[in-house]
């Protein structure tokens, strides 16, 4: 683990963070930029809970309005992101590669590629012959594709932890297993007693926030992740049949969508599932059976691999499906927080301009060009 600035006994500082993912790691070093002091509280440890369970892409997406614009600026951060931090975070520049399985899909990826290029997203359409070259691993089930070359992966608790460092011309004190039990405009408790003060208090602890901020909108949405041995069939992109994104969406109480990222130890890092509601963190052998035959469907060469883990994690969605980052005003007119939550399964892909976004709003300053909108809290 990182060594992080000495945070006991630390005076108050100009921003309270509360939740050491990847989204609080990035609005506290985004936070410090100028200069600022930023106390990080994490719970747990930097980069543990949903960040830890995540597969880490950092995919363009189109579902929800305004979700195509923030995605692609979130992908493009990470492109233009300090080299020291890409290294660190594992990021491969590996692709998207998506799959239709039938006309009709055929004909939707037609139009995403369109929209991805109204934007000026590099997006390339393949008919079957030029899909099978691609991937040559892929099944038949796989009858077009559209490839998006900028999408990549990262590893993210990594990147929440060089994110929670120092940021050079601010300073950001890191403050572990630290539970928040109140908040207020300008205050933490802590369940071990300590209060910590701040000009301003941002709340970035996903699901945990519902119970900071009662009555928030928060919704969890259980994903299982399935990891292969190393020698599985080999793959260069990530590969999401399209249902994926409708799936993200989907108001079904189980859905299942094809989903497998290249990791770079040669193993295959498989998914994907969607439970809207259930908070048990215990896997389902029905859930993991259903995503492995899904996989097997797609990529036949994995019938002879075994899987070596699988694991769960809890995705915080709101119900307008667009992550909140903005201001939340506290009972009673105690005043108001702020909040970067609800980014369901795009934390890793949007941490770093909802950082931008969020910084930008606090400091009343223009958001970022491009934006659609539709993530006020």
């Amino acid at each position: 683990m990182p060594d992080w600035p000495e945070a006991m006994g630390s005076p108050g500082a100009d921003y309270l963070v509360v939740g050491g993912g990847i989204v609080g790691a990035a609005c506290a070093r985004e936070l410090a930029q100028p200069g600022a002091t930023v106390d990080l509280l994490e719970q747990e440890f930097i980069g543990g809970g949903a960040t830890s369970a995540g597969m880490g892409h950092l995919v363009t997406i189109r579902g929800v309005p305004g979700e195509l614009e923030l995605t692609s600026l979130g992908v493009e951060m990470w492109r233009s992101a300090p080299a020291e931090l890409l290294r660190c975070a594992e990021y491969v520049r590996a692709g998207t590669l998506w799959i239709a399985t039938s006309a009709a899909d055929t004909e939707a990826l037609q139009r995403q590629a369109q929209a991805f290029g109204a934007l000026g997203i590099e997006a390339s359409l393949l008919d079957a012959r030029a899909l099978a070259a691609a991937e040559p691993a892929l099944s038949g089930a796989a009858l077009a594709g559209m490839r998006v070359a900028g999408d990549a992966i990262i590893y993210p608790p990594k990147a929440a932890q060089w994110l929670a460092r120092d940021a050079g011309r601010g300073r950001i004190r890191v403050h572990q297993g630290v539970r928040a039990r109140a908040v207020g405009a300008d205050w933490v408790l802590a369940a071990d007693g300590r209060r910590f003060e701040a000009s301003a208090v941002i709340v970035a602890a996903g699901l945990a926030a519902r119970r900071l901020l009662p009555g928030l909108p928060l919704l969890a949405k259980r994903g299982h992740l399935l990891i292969s041995e190393r020698g599985a069939p080999r793959i260069s992109h990530q590969i999401l049949e399209l249902g994926y994104a409708a799936s993200t969406h989907a108001q079904d109480a189980v859905s299942i969508a094809f989903n497998v990222q290249p990791r770079p130890s040669g193993q295959l890092l498989i998914g994907a599932s969607r439970e809207i509601g259930v908070e048990e963190r215990a896997e389902s052998l029905e859930v993991l059976a259903r995503i492995a035959r899904r996989a097997v469907h797609f990529l036949p060469g994995l019938a002879t691999s075994r899987v070596i883990r699988a694991w769960t994690g809890l995705r915080p969605a709101t119900p307008q499906g667009m992550p909140m980052l903005g201001a939340v005003a506290l009972p009673a007119a105690a005043g108001r927080v702020w909040v970067a939550v609800g980014h369901e399964g795009l934390g890793a892909t949007t941490a770093l301009i909802s950082a931008r976004i969020l910084a930008a709003k606090i400091r009343a300053e223009a958001l970022p060009a491009g934006l659609a909108g539709g993530f006020d809290a």
